[in-house]
């Protein structure tokens, strides 16, 4: 009677286990996604024209690591302290099958990232890149097969302090990868100076494409960002964000004219000291070629509009012959 109410499966066993496996693959993901972001950054390519987004990859995979691998490894200790007291547990079929699952999983992960890195290497992708990334895959998900092939071969009532072992070395890696990031993208402290520094740049495009819309309308640049307000679009200058103070703007020929803006950091270097693609905000149809590049203090950006891209702008326009 005793062995088989051990073996019968409660709701209690189908939580433990269904969030311990959903928590130990967020974490792996993370875990290969912080490491292939690492990769990108430390050796940037000048084809990854999205240089920008690595940044945010690597928070939101490090913060996801740093709350499911706790939760995997607490509900992992849970559960081996679980069968040490009823070994017969072991033999749960909901447990079976989640693991013969993540075997299964581990397996067909090798495959299909070596098949997509071998793909992206075949079509220029930077080779140590390459091989960093194809070890994280190959190390990650051999280890997952490894352990789990390993857990749920053994019997029922062997011991063994591989565990244990095994949890303290994933703490440790995971650990590291993640302090890594601070070191990588920066503080949190950093990470706020280079979101105020892209809202500055985003700011000066904007008010950029109005100049150049107010120019198209009336002929002449604005003597003053006052100017470009606009009651019925809405639209007022926008302020720096951190002191809110008005960007800088003067006129320098009839169709040249100079913004300028106090910058945190210098964006032609990440925090490794490393150089990093030019700049490029966002509009309403994607990246612009404007030159943004600014190093940390006050900065000046130049345009100059050339009337021939715009021969059709009503200011140039001949007013009617009377008949």
């Amino acid at each position: 009677m005793v062995t088989s109410t051990l073996h019968k499966t409660t709701p209690k066993d189908v939580f433990l286990h269904l969030l311990m496996i959903a928590a130990l693959y967020v974490s792996v993901v993370s875990f290969l996604a912080l490491l292939f972001q690492y990769a990108n950054m430390l050796f940037p390519d000048a084809l990854d024209f999205y240089y920008g987004e690595i940044g945010e990859r690597i928070r939101w995979a490090g913060s996801a690591l740093m709350v499911t691998l706790p939760v995997f490894l607490f509900l992992a200790s849970v559960m081996e302290k679980d069968f040490r007291k009823a070994p017969a547990k072991r033999e749960l079929k909901i447990r079976k099958w989640l693991v013969y699952f993540t075997i299964f999983a581990a397996a067909v992960t090798m495959i299909v990232d070596l098949i997509t890195l071998i793909y992206n290497f075949w079509g220029g992708e930077l080779t140590i890149k390459f091989f960093i990334k194809t070890a994280s895959v190959l190390a990650v998900a051999a280890a997952v097969f490894g352990y789990f092939l390993w857990d749920i071969r053994r019997t029922p009532e062997a011991r063994s302090s591989l565990p244990r072992l095994a949890a303290w070395i994933i703490g440790f890696v995971a650990f590291a990868g993640i302090a890594s990031g601070f070191f990588i993208v920066g503080s949190p402290a950093a990470q706020r100076e280079h979101r105020f520094d892209e809202r500055r740049i985003n700011d000066l495009q904007t008010i950029q494409n109005e100049i150049i819309n107010y120019w198209m309308t009336k002929g002449d640049l604005p003597t003053e960002p006052t100017d470009l307000r606009n009651s019925i679009s809405g639209f007022t200058p926008p302020t720096d964000p951190k002191t809110e103070t008005p960007y800088e703007y003067r006129v320098l020929t009839p169709v040249s004219f100079e913004l300028c803006a106090t910058f945190a950091t210098d964006s032609k270097r990440s925090v490794t000291g490393k150089a990093v693609p030019a700049v490029r905000p966002y509009g309403p149809y994607g990246a612009t070629e404007d030159n943004w590049e600014h190093g940390a203090g006050r900065a000046c950006f130049g345009r100059t509009i050339d009337p021939e891209r715009y021969p059709d702008r009503p200011s140039l326009k001949k007013p009617p012959q009377s008949l």
